[in-house]
This record gives C-alpha cells, sequence and structure tokens, in this order.
C-alpha cells in the first residue's frame, strides 16, 4: 500500500520543482515557443470530495481522504490542479448554477484552509436527454481545450484523474495519461474498459500521485 506525501511547502507559490516545457505556437498573428504546464484534470464528485448526488447544499461538501494532501502535492511540482465535473442537475432542474457557484467556493475554501489550491474549476451544466448535445460534456474535450488556452497548460503532459470512464477518457484524445480510481460507484465495465485502453487502475488518490509525480 502506498505511504503517505511527504509534506512539501504549501500554497501555489511553493518553490518550484518542475520546469515548465516550451511548445511552438503558430498563427495569423505570432510565431515562436510559449511555455506550458502540465496540467491534473481531477473530476469532482466522487474523486476529490464525497459523491452524494446532485450536491447543492455548500455544507454537505466532504473532501474524501487525502484528497488535500495530493492536490498540494501537484501545487508544488507546479502542475494546475483543475477540476472539470458533469453536473447534469442543472439541467435537470435539480440545482441552479448559483448553487453550483456555492459548493464550488465550498470546494475551495476546504482545500485552501489545508494548504492547497485548486486554479480553476470547469463545468458541463447540460444533459442531451434535458438540453440536447454539447461540446462540455464529459468524456467530450472542449472543457479541456479551453482549459489549455486560459491557462497555458500543456495537454500532452496533463494527467485526468477521476472514477469513471468518462473522467479519464479525454486523456486518450490528447496523448496525456489518465487514472481511474474507482469508487463504490464506479461500474466494473469502466474499470476493464480504461484497462483495455492502457489508462491506469489504481487504489486510491495516494496511489495517483505517487504513480505521477514519485513522491
Amino acid at each position: 500500500m502506498t505511504g503517505p506525501i511527504d509534506e512539501p511547502p504549501t500554497g501555489p507559490r511553493a518553490s518550484p520543482r518542475r520546469s515548465r516545457t516550451q511548445v511552438a505556437v503558430t498563427g495569423e498573428h505570432q510565431m515562436g515557443l510559449r511555455e506550458v504546464r502540465p496540467a491534473v484534470f481531477f473530476d469532482r464528485d466522487g474523486t476529490l470530495i464525497r459523491d452524494v448526488g446532485y450536491i447543492k447544499e455548500p455544507d454537505l461538501v466532504e473532501l474524501v481522504p487525502d484528497a488535500a494532501s495530493v492536490v498540494r502535492a501537484f501545487n508544488y511540482a507546479l502542475w494546475a490542479a483543475v477540476i472539470v465535473t458533469n453536473q447534469s442537475g442543472i439541467a435537470r432542474g435539480l440545482l441552479t448554477e448559483q448553487d453550483y457557484l456555492a459548493v464550488k467556493a465550498r470546494v475551495d475554501d476546504l482545500f485552501a484552509e489545508r494548504g492547497a489550491y485548486i486554479e480553476a474549476h470547469y463545468h458541463c451544466p447540460h444533459h442531451p436527454d434535458f438540453t440536447g448535445p454539447c461540446e462540455c460534456r464529459k468524456p467530450g474535450t472542449h472543457l479541456y481545450e479551453l482549459a489549455a488556452a486560459e491557462h497555458a497548460l500543456g495537454l500532452a503532459e496533463s494527467v485526468w484523474i477521476g472514477d469513471r470512464w468518462r473522467d479519464v477518457a479525454p486523456s486518450l484524445a490528447f496523448g496525456g495519461r489518465g487514472i481511474l480510481v474507482p469508487a463504490e460507484r464506479t461500474p466494473k465495465d469502466e474499470i476493464a474498459r480504461s484497462k483495455e485502453h492502457g489508462i491506469a487502475v489504481v487504489g486510491s488518490l495516494l496511489d495517483a500521485v505517487h504513480r505521477v509525480l514519485h513522491v
């Protein structure tokens, strides 16, 4: 079983341990190199916080064990920690955008209280049965492309961590790495599908961060 992470300096400005990568950028008005960082794209419910269904009450937010330690480790390594989540409860009328934002703020507060930093959140409020098709619902790639553009992230150098196939499948589109951390509700066929596609399946978030950062 993987042991605990040695505690590094905390916060987004902690001492660097990883350099940025330069990638070629071409376009109508510019050509050259652009510095990009790797990102860790976390699913939210069932991965970083306990999955209690369509959560709309901030008081119900509870971090899963070791979530803060894992995010801190990525912060210290200068990886951007980004949450990407499907929130179809909005399309279903079970919660509002304001409810989502209140829960998001609580998530940020809980991590901040523990010296960890989530750089950005992205969510899809749609569901095909209620709002029709969209580009942003996972496993679609739109939100990751948006995050990369807004935060100078290198997707091929990035990692996807979640408890469902839809959370980790986008890694295949970008040549990144996917790591499935099964939870109680993870279907067995999604575990098998992940393995078939070369996505690592590990027992905990700690196992995931050790696999990526070797800490």
